[in-house]
């Protein structure tokens, strides 16, 4: 599997902009969630953010909020969801992005957490609650275990702090497109536009922008203003929860593919 760097270096030299779908590990069960990875992989996701279930997600809406709660209900825990990806991860084209706040990564290790998620087939880390400024640490020793840690920019951030997140930010930067939560919006924020131009002019690394998409119009609307990729969370996971597993299944692969088509049609 090739590492977030190289997927989004494949990508440009196609002129391509990266989809990024985000699915949460354990909702509606594991199994599912393999099934999950395993289908929008198939329909076009070039990389996969996937959240780790947490009691307390600060960044996260009402759709992953209550996704994360009926995963802890059943019982999912960060060991279970790396043995998924142990065995799910080898069939996948699409490098797999771990979403977790930074607590489990302290209760379990910096080190020890590494280690397990690079044995996973783990490829990119990125982590919400993590400020710049306490960084540094966690950024070098995910250099030594082969993941790439991608830092958060807000859109409230002055130009000095994105250029710092920008030159430690590996793999992409993540533009955050609204001020709140995750979750869908009826539109996307046009000053993402300028921010994007912005942060052009402070870096050449690729740029991802989510929270808040959830349609092919808004991802096409993103990708046509700039952005190296876009990531899709609070649709994704509204479509795997409506009705039995099946349903959501093929819900979501029919999202993922009209979301790719929108990114890829001239």
């Amino acid at each position: 599997m090739n590492s977030v760097s190289h997927c989004f270096e494949s990508l440009r030299a196609k002129n391509e902009c990266a989809l990024i779908p985000f699915i949460t590990a354990g909702d509606p069960d594991l199994q599912t969630t393999a099934e999950a990875l395993r289908a929008i992989d198939r329909s076009g996701a070039d990389l996969i953010e996937l959240g780790v279930p947490y009691s307390d997600p600060l960044a996260d809406g009402p759709v992953i909020q209550a996704a994360a709660t009926r995963a802890l209900a059943k019982g999912t825990r960060i060991d279970g969801v790396l043995e998924m990806l142990a065995g799910t991860v080898p069939a996948l084209r699409a490098p797999i992005v771990l979403f977790t706040y930074y607590n489990p990564i302290l209760n379990l290790g910096t080190e020890k957490f590494l280690q397990k998620i690079a044995g996973a087939g783990v490829r990119g880390l990125v982590v919400p609650d993590l400020p710049l400024e306490e960084a540094d640490a966690l950024l070098q020793q995910a250099d030594s275990f082969g993941i790439e840690l991608t830092l958060l920019v807000a859109p409230t951030s002055p130009r000095e702090r994105i250029e710092a997140i920008a030159r430690q930010s590996r793999g992409f930067i993540y533009l955050v497109s609204v001020t709140g939560v995750t979750g869908m919006r009826s539109q996307v924020q046009s000053r993402v536009q300028d921010i994007l131009a912005q942060m052009r002019l402070l870096t050449d690394k690729p740029i991802g922008v989510g929270f808040g998409i959830s349609d092919p119009q808004q991802a096409r609307q993103v990708k046509d203003w700039g952005a190296d990729a876009v990531i899709v969370g609070s649709a994704f996971v509204k479509r795997l929860a409506e009705g039995p597993p099946a349903e959501g299944l093929l819900a979501i692969g029919q999202f993922c593919h009209s979301l790719k088509a929108a990114l890829t049609t001239p």
